[in-house]
């Protein structure tokens, strides 16, 4: 396969609430950074595809920079690195200022950085919604890095004036690829908030690629990492946490939650992570109903088993036996994303769910297979009459998908029993399966005959 060429990276970084993500989103034509009136709802670094006069280049939104975070505890602090290293890793800055209030000490420490930084920078004039505000974008001069671009995230008024201004300042090709081609699998990160995805995703990443803070609920993008593991690429999403009741999250909250099932979507497999040393939760249950609906493979993952001691082992087990009966398909990893322990025993069950996502059983095979199925046990009967299955087809992969087609309606109970058969003739471990039944259409003979009668 040939390697495509690396698409070029652009950092949009400013001081908090100056419109970074509502101008991430105007570019993009959709809503999809988080945005509200609230300083610092942006935390960690968010990647977007986004194209320009027909040219692919990647957009990296970040935390409000605040240049005189220097307390390295703080997640202020924290936010500011991870600006820093987006700025680092892009090819051009785009730096969003409020035009409406001018250079502050934060603008022109942040502007002092970017000189220093070497890369070419668009100043981002933003709210200047009509011709009067164009007076206030002519103060950024004093950034000293060249003419600011007059623009209204909220109006679009001036942004594809600067947008022809950041494919200006783009190379030709990037300095450097950073991102792996060829198609790493698509991994979600789902759990109920502070249940350690971010901790996790460092953890794979080998630095802090998330914010992490014993706030819950930190993580409001879906924050994405290339991870090598088990001698493979992966792509992990961390996500944000899902709470007790979809109507409960209210303003960034609610659009965080609706970016996490746009996550769920764009992956093919999702490890659910689970608070081992607590008891399983109606959120840990719904988040895996959740992937089982959306028909991705699942693999759930025991966090914080260096906590876990022999009698909160044994009750798990019942737990699990008890409440997670719907996915005894998925494979289990027990792991410590603090410790880094048994990590590495997640790449073995990615792959494994990932493969029963994936498989296919040929026709005559999956037949026979049926036939010996229903004479050793047939379908009950419905209102006196045996319904017969008279064959079997996988339409689908991905997950694994079977029409059947019968004379008569299959039972619910009947159709689990059919499905258990299936994962154990074939395997479909880490994958849900979906199960159609066609009944075929009975004929009416007495309007036949009625017809006959009548034409004769």
């Amino acid at each position: 396969m040939a390697e495509e060429p690396a698409v070029p990276v652009v950092a949009v970084v400013g001081r908090p609430n100056v419109g970074k993500s509502a101008l991430v989103n105007r570019i993009l034509g959709s809503r999809q950074a988080v945005v509200e009136d609230t300083p610092g709802v942006t935390r960690d670094r968010v990647a977007y595809d986004a194209i320009w006069r027909g040219r692919a280049f990647t957009l990296v939104d970040t935390g409000g920079w605040e240049p005189s975070a220097q307390a390295t505890e703080t997640l202020a602090a924290r936010v500011a690195a991870q600006a820093r290293v987006a700025v680092d890793a892009a090819d051009a800055v785009l730096f969003v200022v409020d035009a409406t209030v001018g250079v502050t000490d934060a603008d022109a420490a942040v502007a002092a950085v970017l000189r220093r930084s070497g890369k070419p920078v668009v100043v981002a004039a933003n709210k200047v919604d009509d011709a009067k505000a164009e007076a206030d974008a002519t103060a950024l001069w004093s950034l000293g890095l060249g003419e600011p671009a007059p623009v209204s995230a909220l109006h679009g008024r001036g942004s594809g004036d600067l947008l022809d201004l950041v494919l200006d300042a783009l190379p030709d090709a990037p300095a450097e690829a950073e991102a792996a081609h060829g198609g790493p699998r698509r991994v979600a990160l789902l759990g109920r908030p502070n249940v350690g995805k971010s901790s996790l995703l460092n953890k794979l990443a080998g630095h802090e690629r998330a914010l992490v803070d014993a706030a819950a609920g930190t993580t409001r993008d879906p924050v994405d990492s290339l991870v090598v593991l088990g001698g493979t690429t992966w792509r992990f999403v961390d996500t944000a946490g899902m709470r007790r009741r979809f109507r409960e999250n209210q303003g960034a909250d609610y659009y965080a939650a609706l970016r996490t099932a746009g996550a769920l979507d764009r992956a093919e497999v999702a490890v659910v992570l689970i608070d081992g040393s607590e008891p399983l939760t109606e959120q840990d249950l719904r988040i895996v109903s959740m992937v089982i609906e959306a028909g991705r493979a699942l693999v759930i993952a025991f966090n914080k088993w260096d906590l876990v001691d022999a009698d909160r082992q044994r009750y798990l087990e019942r737990e699990i036996d008890r409440q997670l009966r719907a996915a005894r398909w998925a494979p289990r990893v027990n792991i410590s994303a603090l410790t880094g322990r048994h990590v590495d025993r997640l790449a073995p069950a990615l792959t494994r769910a990932l493969q029963g996502w994936e498989t296919r059983v040929p026709t005559g095979r999956l037949n026979a297979w049926l036939t010996s199925l229903v004479a050793a046990t047939p379908p009950p009967s419905r209102g006196g009459r045996l319904p017969k299955i008279l064959f079997a087809t996988q339409a689908g992969i991905r997950p694994p998908h079977f029409v059947f087609f019968a004379s008569g309606f299959l039972e619910a109970a009947y159709r689990r029993f059919i499905e258990r058969s299936l994962r154990e003739e074939f395997g479909f471990d880490g994958t849900p399966v979906k199960l159609s039944v066609r009944v075929r259409a009975k004929r009416d003979t007495r309007s036949r005959a009625a017809r006959a009668g009548r034409s004769r």
